[in-house]
C-alpha cells in the first residue's frame, strides 16, 4: 500500500472528471462513501462505519464492501482511459477475508492492466481501526472502456 501512495497525482482534469463522474452515482451517495485519493492508475474511497451499511451482527456489509471496492477500481481504471471514454465492470470476484470493521473502511483499487479495450484491477479493502488497517477483503476486476455519448456511455453490441 505505501507504494501506492507515492504514485504520480493524475492531472487536476482528471481529478475533476472523476470526481464529477463520483458524485453522479447515487449508491455512493446512499452509502456515504467518498473519494479520498486520485493517483495515475489508483483510487482510493473510504466508507464510514454507520449502522446503515452494517449487517445483523454489526460487521459491515459485504454488499457495502464490494460496492466501493468495484467503484475504487473502476475509478482507478479510469483515470488511465482514454478521453470520451467512460468504463463498465465486465466481471469482478472478491474474498471477504475477515468482518469488516472499524471507524471506516477504505477500498483501494489498483491498475494491473491497462489494453486498448480492457482494463484489469487489483481490489483491496481495509477496515481501520484508530489508524490501525487491517485487510477485510481483496479480489480482482476486469472492466471495458466505451464511448462516452452524452449522458449514457455507447456500448458496442
Amino acid at each position: 500500500m505505501e507504494d501506492q501512495t507515492r504514485q504520480r497525482q493524475a492531472s487536476p482534469e482528471v481529478q475533476a472528471r472523476i470526481r464529477a463522474s463520483f458524485e453522479r452515482q447515487g449508491l455512493m451517495r446512499h452509502l456515504g462513501a467518498r473519494i479520498v485519493h486520485i493517483a495515475s492508475g489508483c483510487v482510493r474511497i473510504v466508507l464510514p462505519s454507520r449502522p446503515e451499511v452494517t449487517q445483523q451482527h454489526g460487521y459491515i456489509h459485504a454488499g457495502a464492501t464490494s460496492a466501493i471496492a468495484d467503484s475504487a477500481g473502476g475509478y482507478a481504471a479510469l483515470t488511465l482511459s482514454p478521453e470520451n471514454t467512460s468504463v463498465l465492470t465486465v466481471e469482478y470476484k472478491i474474498n471477504l477475508l475477515e468482518p469488516a470493521v472499524g471507524d471506516h473502511i477504505e477500498a483501494v483499487g489498483t491498475v494491473l492492466k491497462s489494453g486498448r479495450t480492457l482494463s484489469v484491477c487489483q481490489l483491496q479493502v481495509f477496515g481501520v481501526q484508530d489508524g490501525h488497517r487491517s485487510l477485510v477483503a481483496t479480489g480482482q476486476q476486469t472492466l471495458m472502456f466505451v464511448k462516452e455519448r452524452g449522458e449514457q456511455p455507447e456500448i458496442q453490441r
